[in-house]
């Protein structure tokens, strides 16, 4: 069985290879194929694949990373700034899609428990999809992405109620929605006060000890993120809620840019699982009858998800193309969708036809909102105009959250390697007055530097991830002042890859490392022994020409 298992998801990593490949060439999104290929292996088609479990393990696990991940970039300031504008727009698109979700479905002449499931199961996006379709196009630390992140978020713990609350359903009492209500809010409280305790005095100490082995700190990231996603779905939450809680418990520490970039190639892989695994349990048998009414429903989320976003972020004081680029992000439902609407097939509410059309929902609004958040700004362009009365006459709070990104965010020059030459450097740039971050691979390090008040960040340079969490649009300046050549073309690299263009200075130390660098995108090169030996020569040189003048001078008076 073991030896099949493998057989079977070395050939499925094969076809999902070979089917992304061609996706590539044809321009199209590899969210898309791969949903594909599961489709494809899955009992709907061919049903080569039955190692169920593993890749469902795996896709778990996937899923789990990405969640703390996302967590892991939700920093507390972030919240304070974006939480408001997070928590109103989830709210609004979920009361917004279920009230006139369930109206057009009466309207198609669907029963009001038919109606109410499949109005409740239009609510919910996918996050694990928009997470990694912002990813794939570094939006994910941008304005909209943030506040998309918050409010999918609010809408995963909807679907944690909404679950909740057919878990209850045979339960007839009095109160009995009330009561679920209650324990949720419970849980989550004692949550929240759980991880600000663990932040606060478990987890800097402990980083600060795995930090100085790169593999422990990564390992250790991917188990506090799996094992808290075990522990919120043992509380009643789900998986992806305390996957999420994970990586928000690390976002505040001073590690949290080289785990992420570490994560990034796992998470990536573990992610193909899920999206096959997707796929491949997507039921197509009922499809056909339900045709009709999927499309009106696909165009009503596609349509009508984006236009509450925008119209309550622009209430809010956001601009309309903040507002658009996020509210594309709602325009699709999600794989919990489907598990939901199975949930009440299981307790009796609902027949199998409910199934057939939110499964082919799913498919059609997947498939849609991957090319339009793909192609999000040609989009704009064209009904950007048309969303005029979407913005205030002044976007106050878009204008407040710019202002302090440009008083608290913007680095004039990047400094990589904080050693005796990298470090005296740093500390002469700042004492001109320079705006400068640095970064090291060291916990010491930059533990000693952020103490001082530096602005440094851990990390290992030869991470060609690393570069994506820095700061390198706004930069007019970076230096590298580590030791080894290979190490600084790695750097040079990844920077010119990141679409940074201006003038890169390495340290180098000899003749052969200097043209590799140059090689790689590098303007200038530093010689600090070769330049220390040169300013010592001119020094010995004004020393004699003094003592010979001092000579001169005295025979003079003989």
């Amino acid at each position: 069985m073991l030896h099949d298992s493998f057989a079977e998801v070395a050939a499925l990593l094969a076809l999902a290879a070979a089917v992304g490949a061609v996706a590539l060439r044809l321009h199209q999104p590899l969210v898309v194929a791969f949903i594909g290929v599961g489709i494809l292996v899955g009992p709907a088609a061919f049903g080569w694949v039955t190692a169920r479990d593993e890749i469902d393990l795996l896709a778990q696990i996937g899923v789990a990373v990405l969640l703390f991940i996302v967590g892991l970039k939700l920093d507390v300031h972030l919240v304070r700034h974006l939480g408001p504008v997070a928590l109103a727009t989830g709210i609004g698109q979920i009361v917004f899609t279920s009230l006139f979700g369930a109206l057009i479905a009466l309207a198609m002449g669907m029963d009001a428990v038919k109606a109410s499931y499949v109005a409740v199961a239009l609510t919910f996006s996918s996050t694990i999809i928009i997470v990694k379709l912002l990813s794939d196009k570094r939006e994910i630390d941008s304005l909209h992405g943030r506040i998309a992140m918050g409010f999918l978020i609010v809408q995963d713990i909807a679907v944690v109620i909404a679950m909740m609350a057919i878990g209850s359903s045979s339960t007839d009492a009095d109160g009995s929605a009330w009561r679920v209500l209650a324990l949720i809010a419970v849980k989550l409280g004692g949550a929240v006060v759980s991880i600000t305790l663990v932040m606060r005095y478990v987890l800097p100490p402990l980083l600060g000890l795995l930090a100085k082995s790169q593999e422990l700190l990564l390992l250790f990231s991917i188990a506090w993120g799996v094992a808290l996603a075990a522990t919120g779905e043992g509380a009643g939450f789900s998986r992806e809620v305390g996957a999420f809680l994970a990586g928000f418990s690390l976002a505040s520490s001073g590690f949290r840019e080289a785990i992420g970039a570490r994560l990034a190639g796992v998470r990536d892989f573990l992610l193909l699982f899920f999206f096959v695994d997707l796929g491949a349990k997507l039921d197509l048998s009922t499809l056909g009858a339900e045709l009709g009414a999927a499309v009106v429903l696909a165009l009503f989320v596609l349509i009508g998800n984006p236009l509450i976003v925008i119209a309550i972020m622009g209430y809010m004081g956001y601009r309309r193309r903040t507002g658009f680029l996020a509210g594309l992000t709602v325009a699709q439902i999600s794989e919990f969708s489907i598990v939901f609407v199975a949930m009440g097939i299981q307790v009796g509410h609902v027949h199998a036809d409910a199934l057939g059309l939110v499964t082919l929902v799913g498919l059609v609004t997947i498939a849609a909102s991957t090319y339009m958040i793909l192609y999000s700004e040609h989009l704009y362009r064209l009904v950007g105009p048309l969303l005029g009365p979407f913005e205030r006459a002044r976007p106050f709070r878009e204008m407040e959250v710019e202002a302090s990104q440009a008083s608290t965010d913007r680095v004039e020059a990047l400094v990589f390697g904080l050693g005796r030459y990298g470090g005296r450097l740093i500390a002469d740039l700042l004492s001109r007055g320079v705006r400068v971050m640095g970064v090291d691979f060291d916990p010491e390090v930059t533990r000693e530097l952020r103490e001082q008040g530096v602005d440094v960040r851990f990390g290992d340079a030869e991470d060609p991830h690393l570069v994506e969490t820095l700061p390198i649009r706004g930069v007019s300046a970076v230096v590298s002042t580590m030791p080894t050549g290979a190490a600084n073309v790695a750097l040079v690299k990844a920077l010119r890859a990141g679409g940074y263009e201006g003038p890169i200075a390495v340290a180098v130390h000899n003749e052969g490392d200097g043209r590799a660098i140059e090689q790689a995108g590098a303007t200038n090169l530093l010689y600090p022994y070769r330049d220390a030996a040169d300013h010592a020569a001119e020094l010995v040189e004004r020393i004699l020409a003094r003592r010979a003048d001092g000579i001169g001078a005295a025979r003079e008076l003989r």
